[in-house]
């Protein structure tokens, strides 16, 4: 089992944490890499577009599947 991994950020100069299973947190690093940006602007950016109902977390991980996703389906495109 993958353990939760927090993290405390600041996003618009504001201090918050997250929690994300391991896998989560690995992935939404790479994904900043890719998009050559640190963590944190990368989270501020979910936080700013996400909706009133989702906790940050939870919109996290749905980035993370977003993404995946989009990737995925780009991949079987050029195939």
């Amino acid at each position: 089992m993958s353990g939760i991994a927090k993290r405390s950020v600041s996003i618009r100069g504001h201090r918050t944490s997250i929690s994300l299973e391991k896998p989560f947190l690995e992935e939404l690093e790479a994904i900043a890499r890719r998009q050559n940006m640190p963590l944190a602007t990368l989270i501020a950016e979910v936080d700013e577009n996400r909706s009133a109902d989702n906790n940050l977390s939870s919109e996290l991980r749905l980035h993370v599947l977003r993404d995946l996703k989009a990737r995925l389906e780009e991949t079987n495109d050029k195939a």
